[in-house]
């Protein structure tokens, strides 16, 4: 009977961790397959040469011995060119950043106190956007920033009275900020609602009893509180944007040029798959980094007692 407890006891300590990884198994082998294995083919394809027609040169030399160099992480930081691109696309991912949260945190907050009825409604309208196809959404935008568009003609009119000389909207650095607001704007807004709709309105009522005014109370509560979702909505927009070509490619022109273009113009034009996979390896070092730092302020922080 001791032998038999024993058995059972043992069966379900197993049952839970079992299920743990019949649950994080799939998303654990999807990571490693889908990201964790082309990453670190992409990082050793960095320390190869390049072939002579494109691609990669022979792993093994003439002689067998592993065919290995650092040659190509010498432009990256010799050629400021590379560099500059590199920290214009930092730039535009934080200038996108910010301009989303600008825009989406009082979108958010005004779903999170609208009536229960029209939420979904409201969030449904959010992601709307996504139900059309990516690259006509971009080029709907080619037609509202052209020359030619009521936009355009209307503001260099107003900029003529004033006496300014016209711009052009389209294929400039305005136009890839833009499209990128305009793309990742709800990937800001969906993570600050998730928190601003979990807020406790008991907390806003008992700091106007206490004399707090409307500023006060978002300043001191409601802003305090939605911290996560403001990071995890930076983090969600932030790392995609720097990253992105099309847009910067159908927008942007020749002065808009960001690294995913770069990458982009190394692997497919110029076949310098070393290189690209340099290239590579900085922007998703930077990506990481924006993710820890997403993660590391998103911590609840503990008060030290005294």
């Amino acid at each position: 009977m001791a032998d038999t407890g024993t058995a059972t006891a043992s069966q379900k300590r197993d049952q839970p961790s079992l299920a743990r990884w019949l649950i994080s198994g799939p998303p654990l082998l999807y990571l490693i397959f889908f990201f964790a294995v082309p990453t670190l083919i992409m990082a050793f394809a960095a320390f190869r040469y390049p072939g002579d027609y494109g691609g990669l040169a022979p792993l093994f030399d003439d002689a067998g011995a592993l065919d290995l160099t650092l040659e190509s992480f010498t432009p990256f930081f010799s050629d400021f060119v590379y560099t500059a691109i590199f920290l214009k696309s930092l730039l535009f991912a934080i200038i996108t950043t910010l301009v989303c949260l600008l825009m989406a945190y009082p979108l958010a907050l005004l779903i999170a106190r609208s009536p229960q009825k029209w939420r979904n409604l409201l969030v449904l309208l959010v992601i709307l956007p996504f139900w059309s196809n990516f690259l006509i959404r971009i080029y709907a935008w080619m037609i509202i920033l052209g020359p030619q568009s009521a936009l355009t003609r209307g503001l260099n009119a107003v900029l003529d009275v004033f006496g300014f000389a016209p711009v052009t909207l389209l294929y400039s650095a305005f136009a890839v900020i833009v499209g990128l607001v305009y793309v990742h704007l709800p990937f800001m807004v969906l993570p600050l609602y998730a928190n601003l709709e979990k807020h406790d309105p008991a907390l806003l009522d008992a700091a106007q009893d206490l004399g707090a005014g409307a500023w006060q109370r978002f300043w001191r509560v409601t802003f305090p509180l939605s911290l996560p979702g403001v990071y995890a909505g930076a983090a969600l927009v932030f790392i995609p944007a720097l990253g992105i070509f099309a847009v910067s490619d159908l927008l942007g022109g020749t002065g808009g040029i960001m690294i995913g273009n770069v990458i982009k113009q190394q692997f497919l034009d110029s076949r310098d798959w070393p290189f690209g996979s340099v290239l590579s390896i900085m922007l998703t070092v930077a990506a990481l980094a924006a993710a820890g730092l997403a993660a590391l302020l998103a911590r609840p922080r503990r008060r030290a007692h005294a």
